[in-house]
């Protein structure tokens, strides 16, 4: 059965679909099976492989809210053991429509609950709220990775999201795990980078990937090109960082030797 992990933050701009994307390409360059979900209506995700949204005829939206079959709406993309289950701007409204639907919170473990045996992970990029996209997309997760940019307002948001992901778990989802809190944007040149990463690691200790991911040009450029930083420059720090956090969970999870 594969694992579901939710990239999820309220706060915007910290680098989850950057991790989405980058995370979900080292684990199929390490030759898992692996499914990103583009659970945002921005479908970031979708473009940054290369999908012009607006052209998507079936993605998550019509998975979760018309019961259209998840494998009618999967795309096999470019990059060996990669698929993608894309999204699009009417994903929007699926708040809305979802509000009088019995198990609303369920729509998406519904949909993901079939998958879990063709793939060994599935990784859900979601969007910038704590709307109901996101608690269904929590509420089918086995665990949460919570990026954090390494910056003035780091730790802005977290408490709140934190406690969501406690209502979660005593309500909707009780196996949900926070696989960790994953730093981001991290600039060796600016004190304040290293201030953020010396409080967070104190605050939340074992929480904390000791991958930290940096500012990295290649991460940045990568998605107006159609791909990730590990197809565009692998030897990028960005791409060798995404494949040094995959390989952690892969120790985390048993999946991987320790001394590999």
């Amino acid at each position: 059965m594969g694992k579901v992990i939710a990239i999820a933050n309220q706060k915007g701009g910290v680098g989850k679909t950057t991790t989405t994307i980058n995370l979900a390409a080292s684990l199929a360059a390490l030759e898992f099976q692996t499914l990103i979900v583009d659970a945002d209506p921005q479908a970031n995700s979708t473009s940054g492989l290369g999908y012009n949204p607006k052209e998507i005829e079936n993605s998550i939206y019509e998975c979760m809210v018309e019961g259209v079959r998840p494998h009618d709406a999967i795309i096999q993309t470019d990059f060996p053991n990669l698929d993608l289950l894309p999204s699009h701007i009417d994903l929007v409204g699926a708040e809305i429509e979802m509000i009088n639907l019995q198990n609303r919170e369920d729509k998406m473990k519904s949909t993901l609950d079939g998958l879990r045996e063709e793939y060994d992970f599935i990784i859900i990029d979601c969007s910038p709220s704590l709307g109901l996209i996101t608690i269904n997309s929590l509420t089918a997760a086995d665990s949460v990775i919570i990026p954090v940019q390494c910056e003035y307002f780091a730790l802005e948001g977290l408490g709140k999201l934190l406690n969501t992901i406690k209502i979660i778990q005593s309500r909707l989802n009780t196996h949900l795990a926070i696989e960790g809190i994953l730093l981001t944007m991290y600039d060796l040149r600016v004190r304040l980078s290293n201030q953020v990463v010396s409080e967070v690691t104190t605050h939340f200790q074992q929480m904390v990937f000791n991958t930290i991911i940096p500012r990295n040009i290649r991460l940045s450029e990568s998605p107006s090109f159609g791909v990730p930083a590990l197809a565009q420059d692998a030897d990028s720090k960005g791409a060798v960082s995404y494949l040094n956090l995959a390989r952690e969970i892969l120790i985390k999870n048993g999946m991987m030797p320790q001394e590999a």
